[in-house]
């Protein structure tokens, strides 16, 4: 009978850079013939609301997210990623200077 082959082909076998390369080229083409689908804000709105239906069926899923926020607000960001907005902070030993 026939032999399963391993190795992969097509779009497969290129590397995620060639991948991209070439979907950006197709979804410009598409734009240019006029045949890309634009989502209006009701239909973005809907697929999101989707989507988020249906992360939040999976319990296991949405308790992990609650426990990274958990220790992420335990280590005092409040459970935010810190964005580096430029603000400093004293050493414990330094007092602030009085101007």
């Amino acid at each position: 009978m026939g032999q399963i082959s391993e190795s992969k082909r097509g779009f497969a076998a290129m590397n995620a850079e060639q991948q991209r390369q070439i979907a950006s080229q197709g979804g410009k083409a598409a734009h240019e013939k006029g045949t890309a689908h634009e989502f209006t804000s009701e239909e973005a709105r809907a697929a999101g609301r989707k989507g988020g239906e249906a992360v939040s069926q999976n319990r296991e899923h949405m308790a992990e997210i609650g426990r990274k926020g958990a220790e992420a607000r335990s280590q005092g960001n409040g459970g935010r990623k810190s964005r580096g907005a430029g603000i400093q902070h004293a050493k414990a030993d330094e007092q602030p200077q009085q101007s």
